[in-house]
């Protein structure tokens, strides 16, 4: 009898675990779903917040000429 009972809580375990993971993807499932209908919709924005002011894009070119530059110091490259 003590074999059946630890099959069970075993098996009721297993499926409690199961039932946990399943939960858990399907919240996944649903906010990548609702992402891609924000990304579809444009997510209220006006086109000139999407393309950025040209200060805005000059910035994030000099963000990421530091940023390379930092990664070739960190990989002991001399530019």
């Amino acid at each position: 009898m003590t074999q059946q009972m630890s099959e069970m809580a075993v098996a009721g375990m297993a499926l409690a675990g199961l039932v946990i993971f399943l939960a858990a993807a399907l919240r996944g499932w649903q906010g990548w779903l609702e992402l891609k209908r924000l990304e579809l919709t444009g997510g209220g924005r006006t086109p000139d917040a999407r393309t950025g002011s040209m200060a805005e894009r000059i910035e994030l070119a000099d963000l990421k000429e530091r940023i390379r530059k930092l990664e070739s110091i960190a990989a002991c490259i001399d530019l």
